[in-house]
């Protein structure tokens, strides 16, 4: 028996993979009583390793969780121009790992959008019976129902309780305990969220990111539907942070997360109600410290989710992380096997680092036209993303940078990606090792950029619809053979 505390986001994610692949024995002890943090959901490609890997019917969790489709993120005024990432169609053509479709693109000062998908800048995506996305935009409500309703279809059982104490003892967690009953089982996983109820118990240590990610605030709102949506994330730097807006059927998710030492949570609502034109009603106020667990997995115990691990929304790696942890421990999952826990363990610390540095990355920018960001160009970096920046001064990110690659939710395509929007990457230097490479090779990449490019009116008419017309489609039209369109 594996019996998960917490019924949020992150312990159905877990039951549902760990059903799939470790046991049919799952239990979910989740209390009414406590809800979710609820302040939006969006997801990265990883969403659909899960998806495929427990089977989900793509049609189905649209039309269940007012889900929108999601290409990348749309960066406005971190930077002069706006920039946009998205890699999911990158012509990742590599040689020796150096990615040459890519750094062509670069080197000439292509618009990221036309590099990657073109209409998504005009809430277009592709129209086929298939989902155009491998990202999706949640209620975050309407995804925790249709995630519990596939743990009871799957024969996870869920039951509701409160869970008030843990008793442990030198194997790790003897039993946990309600106000009427005790529960015991061989291995617990801790998806309490910031109360961390079971892991605390047995010795795990918060490791603080607070040196180099300053953000410690958010506070969530909704607001209304509009004509179109758009199929990317928009993520706006405001005066002591940056705001988020995230469509889903029938409304949009918003938040603005902000460094409380520079203001507060009445001050950021008021800057926000100044930015869009009209009055919001904040429905969450999320307080937290960036960082991760020590170790998330000790003797009977693991914890995911927020219990293990939180950064920032930025770039949408919580849902990520819980998938990655998942599968990992189902790969690692020998009862009392130290030497498997401590590999899992070093694991987890890489593929926090990668988030990190990756969320670091991104705040070196040349805004300082508010004490905020003046601040933000002093935050000491971390020496693993300082060396790296050392080698990205003369060469763009390659695998060779990354380890536990397996695991990572972030490689060198969102690096170079991010190294390009904030103008970072050294053009001349990227010119001088294409050069190096054989002339008909680079001609052929050059062949395939300029055949998309020529293409793109084209497509225009032909394979690509309004965002919302092809959710409205999806939504009204689902039929039954559509499925696992991941």
């Amino acid at each position: 028996m594996i019996t998960i505390v917490g019924g949020g986001t992150a312990g159905l994610i877990t039951a549902l993979i760990l059903n799939q692949r470790l046991s049919d024995n799952i239990r979910v002890i989740k209390s009414d009583k406590i809800g979710i943090i609820g302040v939006g959901e969006g997801s990265t490609e990883h969403w659909s390793h899960f998806m495929k890997a427990i089977n989900l019917d793509s049609w189905e969790l649209i039309r269940k969780t007012d889900a929108t489709c999601k290409l990348g993120i749309y960066f406005k005024d971190w930077t002069e121009k706006p920039y946009y990432n998205n890699i999911t169609n990158f012509h990742e053509i590599k040689i020796a790992q150096f990615p040459i479709a890519s750094a062509l693109n670069y080197v000439n000062d292509k618009d990221q959008v036309k590099m990657t998908d073109y209409h998504t800048i005009d809430s277009k995506v592709e129209n086929r019976n298939l989902s155009p996305s491998k990202q999706y935009h949640f209620n975050a409500f309407k995804l925790n129902d249709y995630l519990l309703e596939k743990c009871s279809e799957r024969g996870v059982e869920i039951i509701d309780d409160e869970i008030v104490d843990v008793n442990i003892n030198e194997d790790g967690i003897k039993n946990i305990v309600s106000k009427t009953k005790i529960y015991d089982s061989e291995f617990f996983i801790d998806c309490t969220g910031f109360k961390r109820l079971l892991i605390s118990k047995l010795g795990a240590k918060w490791v603080s990111y607070s040196k180099y990610l300053k953000l410690n605030e958010a506070i969530a709102f909704p607001t209304g539907d509009t004509d179109e949506y758009t199929p990317y994330t928009i993520a706006t730097a405001m005066k002591n942070g940056w705001m988020w807006r995230a469509p889903v059927w029938g409304r949009h998710g918003n938040g603005y997360i902000f460094n409380n030492e520079f203001t507060n949570s009445e001050e950021a609502k008021k800057e926000v109600e100044q930015h869009l034109g009209y009055e919001i009603k904040i429905v969450k106020n999320v307080k937290f410290e960036p960082g991760a667990l020590d170790r998330p997995w000790i003797k009977n115990c693991m914890a995911v989710g927020l219990s293990a691990n939180f950064v920032e929304p930025l770039e949408a790696s919580a849902i990520a992380t819980t998938i990655n942890q998942t599968f990992a421990f189902t790969n690692h999952y020998f009862p009392n096997n130290e030497k498997e826990i401590s590999k899992f363990n070093s694991k987890m610390q890489d593929i926090m680092m990668n988030i990190r540095d990756y969320i670091c990355l991104h705040y070196i920018t040349k805004r300082e036209d508010t004490n905020f960001w003046k601040q933000m160009k002093k935050v000491e970096l971390p020496e693993s993303l300082k060396e790296n920046l050392e080698a990205w001064k003369y060469r763009m990110a390659i695998s060779d940078d990354f380890k536990s690659r397996d695991y990572l939710l972030f490689k060198e395509s969102n690096f170079n990606a991010i190294l390009y929007g904030l103008g970072i990457l050294d053009k001349n230097s990227i010119k001088k090792t294409i050069s190096k490479y054989d002339k008909s090779i680079i001609d052929f990449c050059q062949s395939k950029i300029t055949e998309y490019e020529n293409n793109l009116d084209e497509l225009a008419k032909t394979k690509y619809v309004s965002h919302k017309k092809w959710l409205h489609n999806a939504r009204e039209k689902y039929i039954s053979t559509f499925k696992y369109a991941v």
